[in-house]
């Protein structure tokens, strides 16, 4: 190789670099290895009790939520074409969107009966009042505050939140910082959820913090305009609105996709279970470092399905046709 770059004009020097670069990207490239499609585990692994009581409480079963969101996904052209459309933007294979929304109306909440009532709700939301803070202290000011100083480092939306998150658990949570009694509870509930405390929002199910997480992925890839925490009707509006949430949901699962091969090695981008997993449980970077450290003393060390993934991939025959 170093013959022909120099027969083309080139400097050794360069010529070696540029063989240096190549078979580092070979490297890397082969340094990543596929999940395994399909379950991992034979039987579904258990379900939390709270997606049991929720579903017990208004006489519903599992499988009919499922069959709920199968039949308005498959009965909806107009949401097909939108899934497809945000899978299209952010890279990623469709089904991983209706593998999380399939999960998420299985196990959390039944699906609305109609795709537009959903933008009838985000237009109510978007002339609220409502605001992120706790005891009157508003978000954006809360995070001024000196423990957070670390988090300044940070500029993609992401990892500014994440770090912020951090901070809470080590510092703020179930303390009293200041002379305020901080709840031993997420973040994402003591000051994102001022409507319905616990609660997730949308066709996608998105918290609003996870949202402002992935708002620079969004803006990057579609042009539309950041998200603010200090406007929460907006945040609210837009993962009420299935247009905008589904673009979100694309992000998110981007994030989660691109976290596991770059940090663990471990392409899951043909497992939609595991995505679904990962969009159910969240926290995926720190999850990707977690098994990147499994892998280093094991190799063979894969991620695996939860409750919520397992009935994604047992589920593929019937889902694939929804959107091919």
């Amino acid at each position: 190789m170093p013959s022909l770059m120099l027969r083309s004009g080139l400097t050794p020097f360069l010529a070696v670099f540029l063989a240096a670069f190549v078979l580092c990207q070979a490297a890397a490239t082969a340094a990543v290895v596929q999940a395994p499609a399909g379950n991992r585990h034979a039987q579904q692994p258990p379900i939390p009790t709270g997606s049991v009581s929720r579903t017990r409480s208004t006489n519903g079963s599992f499988e009919a939520k499922y069959q709920k969101i199968r039949d308005l996904i498959a009965s909806d052209r107009k949401l097909r074409r939108q899934i497809k459309k945000s899978a299209a933007k952010f890279g990623i294979d469709p089904i991983h969107l209706v593998g999380a929304l399939v999960g998420e109306h299985t196990y959390n909440v039944d699906a609305l009966d109609f795709f537009q009532t959903y933008f009838v709700k985000a237009a109510s939301y978007l002339k609220s009042a409502i605001q992120f803070q706790f005891e009157g202290e508003a978000v954006s000011d809360f995070v001024k505050r000196p423990q957070f100083s670390r988090c300044a480092a940070f500029s993609d939306s992401y990892e500014l939140w994440d770090c912020r998150e951090e901070v809470w658990r080590s510092d703020f949570a179930g303390k009293t910082v200041g002379g305020t009694r901080f709840p031993n509870d997420r973040f994402s509930k003591v000051f994102f959820q001022p409507l319905y405390a616990g609660q997730t929002f949308g066709l996608g199910q998105l918290n609003p913090l996870t949202a402002l997480r992935a708002t620079d992925m969004v803006a990057r890839v579609t042009g539309s305009k950041r998200l603010d925490a200090d406007n929460a009707p907006e945040v609210y509006a837009t993962i009420m609105a299935p247009d905008t949430t589904l673009d979100y949901m694309a992000a998110v699962l981007k994030i989660a996709i691109d976290a596991y091969r770059d940090q663990a090695g471990v392409d899951i981008s043909g497992n939609p279970g595991l995505t679904a997993t990962l969009y159910n449980l969240g926290d995926v970077v720190d999850r990707a470092r977690a098994l990147a450290g499994k892998r280093s003393a094991d190799p063979g060390a894969m991620p695996e399905e939860n409750y919520y993934g397992w009935l994604v991939n047992d589920k593929l025959g019937e889902l694939l046709p929804l959107v091919r």
